[in-house]
This record gives structure tokens, C-alpha cells and sequence, in this order.
């Protein structure tokens, strides 16, 4: 039988059998968990010994084998296969050679390329900002409790986000039509003179608006989010003290949306670099104002499947794959360092 644990045993045991001794237990109890303990110390080694692990934790694989199987074929195996693809060229003597980073170094020194960075560079600066100012002022408002109807203005800012890209695209492309859609009927019907939304000057800030149609409902709702994990203490407290709703938003909402603030501004700036959809719907509507260069997505897929040039496409979606990814990288870095600066 085991006797009583004795001072002299205690600095074997860790801190957390300490913890469990020092509640107010029988020594009988005691010594039972205590040898509980010593066992399951006893079995770990054993395991790591022979290297087999318990049935539970081996079951797990078995159930994120189809998310890890769907992951390797959709997602791992077509950036193998376009790494492949870019390290070669289809020549008309030799056929498809190996070229190394030949066709980098042509993506590198390409004007159209350069144009199209360009151009989703544009629109990022412009719409991630306005479309993020559009979703917190939703949230807020939301969140101020003043609303009536407040699981319908949800609704309302979200269905947008439900509706697909192509969808949308076409549907706002029709409304723009000076020849049958909304801004030609209210030419027509007040006289006047609305710009071509489709033409040249006002292409890009066409495609602004539709995206920001369809993405503040959901950048919404991880604003909106952040705000309902806010103790409720916090308002009252700001409130007995004689805080204003602005100093509330201001020092208490505000710095607690800094998190979901940074995820959105993340998946903003991704959409905004991979920007392909709304232009490539819209192409069919204003041919002379979208080209087949006008994002870098969309140039890659031209290349591809109008000029038959796969190898220098997939040289394009790579090298614009790791400018997205360095962005996103310098925009979480940006963020979470601020965050844990204050």
C-alpha cells in the first residue's frame, strides 16, 4: 500500500499536483490522485517510447482527411502545376523547352503587366478605404441599438454580399447602359447629359461601386462582431462617468474593432489585387474600355485561353500571387504590431 506523501516527494511533483494536493482533500483521496498522476506520467513515456499514439488522437486525421484530400488536389497541386508551366516555353523549333526564370524576367519588363498592377493598385487606395468607412459606419449603427428592425438592416447590408460577382456585375452593367439601362432612361426622360459610367474616365470607379456594393454588407458583419463581444460594463460604466456616444465609439468601440479591422482590410486588399469578375463581365459591355490587360488576373487569362500562351500566364498569376501575398503579409504585420503597441 502506498503510505503518505511526505514533504521530502513534494519537489518531484509539478506544480499542478501541488495545486491539487493543497485543496482541502483526505489523505486517502490525496494519495489516490496523486498516484492518477505518477500513472498517466508513467503511460506518456511509454507512448513516446514506442511511438504509438492513442486511438483518439489518431481518429482525428481521420476526420480532416477529406478537407486535407479536397485542400491538395484544388489548391496544392494547381500552384505545382503552374510553377511547372512557368519554367517553360512552347517554342516553334524544339518545341517545350526549359527556360528557367526566363519568363519571370519577361513578366518583370512587361508594360501591360505594369499597367494592370497599375490599375488594381488604384483601386485599392481608393475603395478598401471607402468601402471600410461604409461598413463601420453600418456596424455602429447597427450595434446602437436606436435601429428599429435591426435583424432586417443585417439582412439588408448582407444580401448584396449572396448575390455572385458575375451576377452583380451584370446587373449593374445594364444600369449603366446609356442605350437601355437606368442612366440612359433618366437621360432621356429629364434631358440631360449623365457621363458614360462605362467610358474610359469613369470605368474604374463603375467597378469600385460595384464592389463595394457587394462587400460592405460582409465586412459588415465582421465589424459587427468584433462590437457584440464588448462587455455591456463598459458602456455603462463610460455612461456613469458622463461619456458621449462618439466618446464611447471613439475610446471604447473603436479600439476594439482593431482586430476585426485588420482582417477585413486583409481580405479587402486581396479581392482588390485579385480583381478579375466585375471587368471581365463588364469587357462584353465597354470593349474599348476594358482591354484585355486591364487587371493582372485578367491579363494572365487572356494570355491563356485567347493567345494560347500557358507558360507565360502561369509566370503572371505567380509573380501577381506573391505581390498579393507580400501585401496582405505587410498589412496584418502593419496591423497587429499597432494593435499590440496600445
Amino acid at each position: 500500500m502506498l503510505g503518505e506523501v511526505t514533504d521530502f516527494e513534494r519537489p518531484s511533483i509539478s506544480r499542478t499536483d501541488q495545486s491539487i494536493r493543497s485543496a482541502p482533500l483526505s489523505r486517502r483521496e490525496r494519495t489516490l490522485r496523486v498516484t492518477a498522476a505518477l500513472l498517466t506520467r508513467r503511460e506518456l513515456a511509454r507512448i513516446s517510447r514506442s511511438g504509438k499514439r492513442p486511438k483518439h488522437e489518431s481518429a482525428g486525421w481521420g476526420f480532416i482527411a477529406p478537407f486535407l484530400v479536397i485542400f491538395l488536389f484544388v489548391l496544392i497541386a494547381p500552384i505545382v502545376y503552374a510553377i511547372y508551366l512557368s519554367l517553360f516555353q512552347d517554342r516553334l523549333v524544339g518545341g517545350n523547352s526549359f527556360v528557367g526564370f526566363a519568363n519571370f524576367a519577361q513578366v518583370l519588363g512587361d508594360s501591360q503587366f505594369y499597367a494592370g498592377l497599375g490599375r488594381v493598385s488604384l483601386f485599392l487606395v481608393v475603395q478598401v478605404p471607402i468601402m471600410t468607412l461604409a461598413a463601420t459606419v453600418a456596424a455602429l449603427a447597427i450595434d446602437s441599438a436606436r435601429l428599429l428592425f435591426p435583424s432586417f438592416f443585417r439582412i439588408f447590408f448582407f444580401l448584396p454580399y449572396a448575390i455572385p460577382s458575375v451576377v452583380a456585375a451584370l446587373m449593374w452593367g445594364f444600369i449603366y447602359g446609356q442605350n437601355f439601362g437606368l442612366v440612359g432612361s433618366l437621360n432621356t426622360f429629364f434631358h440631360g447629359s449623365i457621363p458614360d459610367v462605362l467610358s474610359g474616365n469613369y470605368i474604374l470607379a463603375a467597378i469600385g461601386n460595384i464592389s463595394t456594393w457587394e462587400f460592405v454588407g460582409y465586412n459588415m458583419l465582421v465589424l459587427y462582431g468584433a462590437l457584440k463581444i464588448i462587455p455591456k460594463d463598459l458602456y455603462e460604466a463610460a455612461a456613469i462617468d458622463g461619456a458621449s456616444e462618439l466618446q464611447i465609439i471613439w475610446r471604447i468601440k473603436l479600439p476594439a474593432m482593431r482586430g476585426a479591422f485588420v482582417v477585413s482590410i486583409v481580405f479587402s486588399v486581396i479581392g482588390s489585387l485579385q480583381l478579375f469578375a466585375e471587368p471581365s463581365v463588364l469587357r462584353t459591355l465597354a470593349p474599348n474600355s476594358i482591354g484585355s490587360d486591364f487587371t493582372p488576373n485578367l491579363y494572365a487569362y487572356s494570355l491563356a485561353f485567347a493567345g494560347n500562351e500557358y507558360n507565360y500566364s502561369a509566370a503572371v498569376a505567380i509573380v501577381m500571387g506573391l505581390i498579393t501575398m507580400a501585401a496582405a503579409y505587410i498589412v496584418q504585420r502593419v496591423g497587429t504590431r499597432r494593435d499590440a503597441s496600445l
